[in-house]
């Protein structure tokens, strides 16, 4: 036997290419040439237009061709739609709503979700329209309505951060505690504002357009910048897209995931002097449905449902889309079931939609 090692072939050497281990010079193959995008293949043009807008940009606009595309169906269909009347109508509807809006689209970029904001209205609603609160005016209403709402969000997010309670069971839960919370303390029945101020913030208009609109654009202004301009939102995003990174990136990802829960309290404290100024009343059945509502509008806006991305401005394209297609519902006379299961399809296709941008977009 010789003594003399047969040389191993370059092709068995493991971790090279192909072409490496037959010898050859990787650099004058260009194969192996790491080549830019073909303008020819399929995929490039639209790399390109994801270059100069972003997804979320893309996604607004497709939202705003939705809501012209809308007003032509509402103008052919029904003679008062364009009336000036009717769209102010549809900005005050999406007010309330909007701001609730604010807040779950804090929630739910941060990895959670919150069903109980219907239930915080009510609750809120009514504890700032009892006779003992209203005795105290204007400021102790406004201040009632907040604290309330700011203290049943907070409690959530106690619960779900440092109790280790799943978002969905707590808020559910407590979506049924503070609407029994509600009934209770107005005995089901409506209290009515007798603080003419405290009724005017939904009757005073400026420029024709009803405060609660401006009101609106004020908050939307406002979570707007917290969410894109400040540290709160760039931890938000880090909470909802991977919470033990953002940990072992030195974010406190309970104390943060609790202070969400309580802004969208606040944002429902605020809705809940938004409705009751409109409806001139406080009562436990008001902001019905609106976390359906709310988690709908920022679903169409494009904001994932497992957290880390979405944009606050499609979650307000999302309300004023949900809200134009109720108007023209009530305009063309078609029944509340009607409505209901129009809502839930378009969620279905939303969420399929989602499911479909994730699975095309690069991992």
């Amino acid at each position: 036997m010789s003594d003399q090692t047969t040389p191993r072939p370059a092709e068995d050497a493991p971790g090279l290419p192909a072409q490496a281990r037959s010898g050859a010079d990787v650099a004058t193959r260009p194969s192996l040439v790491k080549e830019g995008p073909d303008p020819g293949r399929p995929g490039s043009g639209r790399q390109q237009l994801l270059r100069l807008f972003p997804l979320h940009q893309m996604h607004s606009l497709g939202l705003v061709v939705v809501l012209v595309l809308l007003g032509v169906v509402g103008t052919v269909t029904s003679d008062n739609f364009l009336t000036s009347n009717n769209i102010v109508n549809i900005l005050t509807s999406a007010a309330v709503i909007g701001v609730i809006t604010v807040g779950q689209t804090f929630v739910i970029i941060g990895g959670g979700i919150d069903l109980s904001v219907g239930a915080i209205v009510a609750v809120a609603s009514v504890w700032c329209t009892t006779v003992a609160t209203q005795s105290y005016g204007l400021g102790g209403m406004l201040f009632t309505a907040v604290v309330v709402g700011s203290a049943v969000g907070l409690l959530n997010g106690i619960l779900i951060a440092y109790g280790r309670i799943v978002a969905f069971i707590t808020t559910l839960a407590m979506m049924a505690s503070a609407r029994g919370v509600a009934e209770r303390l107005s005995d089901r029945q409506s209290q009515v504002v007798t603080v003419d101020s405290f009724n005017r913030i939904a009757t005073d208009k400026f420029l024709g357009i009803p405060l609660l609109v401006y009101l609106m654009a004020g908050i939307v202004v406002l979570g707007w910048l917290l969410l894109n301009r400040t540290t709160f939102g760039r931890r938000t995003f880090a909470v909802g897209g991977n919470p033990e990174a953002a940990r072992l990136a030195g974010i406190a990802v309970r104390r943060h995931t609790m202070l969400l829960y309580l802004l969208s309290g606040v944002c429902c404290g605020v809705a809940a002097v938004m409705l009751t100024a409109r409806t001139t009343s406080g009562a436990s059945n008001l902001g019905n449905l609106y976390e359906l509502d709310s988690i709908a509008a920022v679903i169409i806006g494009g904001t994932l449902l497992a957290g880390g991305r979405g944009s606050l401005f499609g979650s307000i394209l999302g309300v004023l889309v949900f809200t134009t297609i109720t108007n023209i519902f009530v305009l063309n006379n078609l029944t509340t079931d009607i409505q209901e299961i129009a809502k839930g399809l378009i969620i279905l296709v939303a969420v399929l939609l989602q499911r479909t941008r994730g699975a095309r977009s690069p991992a």
